[in-house]
């Protein structure tokens, strides 16, 4: 390879990354489901960000005057849209506030796993050799627990609290993201731009880190997208079974299911309702993720 179709081959893959994301843009918007997607994201966003203006009530402490006798919950009225739960809180202002715990847990989740799973990943498939060897069959091992199992395992044994769901729920995710980003880096070190740049003389380290490892990070933030939706469903479910450990005054849409559940014969509304908000809030990033994978793979493009 002449010393000029080397540097232009370096030139076009450090080029790749910015036309690939334009021209993934340009097919996301013009992709329904990519747009619906975005638009289910952008308005859980905007709850969660404006919660405390939006919602109608405080929805934080009960008011037992609402409740006229055991058993007795009202449904939805002009002024409660949804109804009142067990203690006489807003349904509505609760799923709205709701959503800001629901979405923190399920974004500072996902950067746990993500950032663990990339350093592992990038470590991999940088080194290479007995090191890889050793991250792979730790990889392997983790992969072979069922996660949602795995997580309820590091929440248990972290103890009962916010924090300790996130690391369960991060920990779980990390080696999706590791594995991912380690089979990238081996097929983009094959490359033409990183041959070229070898034949340069440049620097293993700067190869690895200036030209692979940006280049191998597409499908990782495909990834993340994706495994985003799973972790509002993982802490929905931690929740559920009663491993947050919050204060229960405040809304989380898997804790209200869990306290909702004995309820249901009576009082659907207080089920459905955060079940359709983790629901929706699942399916706008699936969505978009699915849209995002589809733009930025070749095998896709028409």
């Amino acid at each position: 390879m002449s010393l000029g179709a080397a540097e232009a081959a370096i030139t076009v893959a450090e080029d790749h990354g910015g036309g690939v994301w334009r021209e993934a843009f340009k097919r996301l918007s013009r992709n329904p489901a990519a747009i619906i997607g975005a638009v289910l994201i952008a308005l859980f966003l905007f709850v969660a960000i404006f919660a405390d203006w939006l919602a109608p009530y405080t929805a934080l402490a009960p008011d037992l005057k609402q409740i006229k006798g055991p058993g007795h919950i009202p449904g939805p009225t002009a002024e409660h849209w949804l109804g009142l739960d067990d203690q006489g809180r807003d349904l509505l202002s609760r799923i709205i506030l709701g959503a800001r715990q629901s979405l923190l847990v399920g974004v500072v989740s996902l950067l746990f796993g993500m950032i663990g799973g990339i350093i592992l990943g990038l470590l991999a498939g940088g080194l290479g050799g007995w090191f890889d060897t050793g991250v792979m069959r730790l990889v392997d091992m983790m992969l072979a627990v069922p996660g949602l199992l795995f997580a309820i395992g590091i929440a248990a044994m972290l103890g009962e609290g916010l924090l300790a769901v996130m690391i369960a729920i991060g920990v779980v995710n990390v080696p999706v993201f590791a594995r991912l980003l380690r089979g990238q880096m081996l097929a983009q070190r094959e490359a033409d731009y990183a041959m070229a740049a070898k034949s340069l003389g440049v620097k293993r380290r700067r190869v690895i880190l200036g030209h692979v490892f940006p280049n191998s990070l597409t499908p990782v933030i495909v990834q993340g997208t994706l495994t985003l939706a799973t972790a509002i469903i993982e802490a929905a479910g931690l929740a559920f079974l009663g491993l947050s450990g919050a204060d229960p005054s405040i809304p989380e849409w898997g804790r209200m299911l869990a306290e909702s559940q004995r309820h249901l014969a009576i009082a659907p509304q207080l089920v459905i309702a955060p079940g359709l908000a983790i629901v929706l809030a699942a399916l706008g990033f699936t969505l978009l993720g699915e849209s995002l994978r589809e733009a930025l793979d070749p095998k896709y493009r028409r």
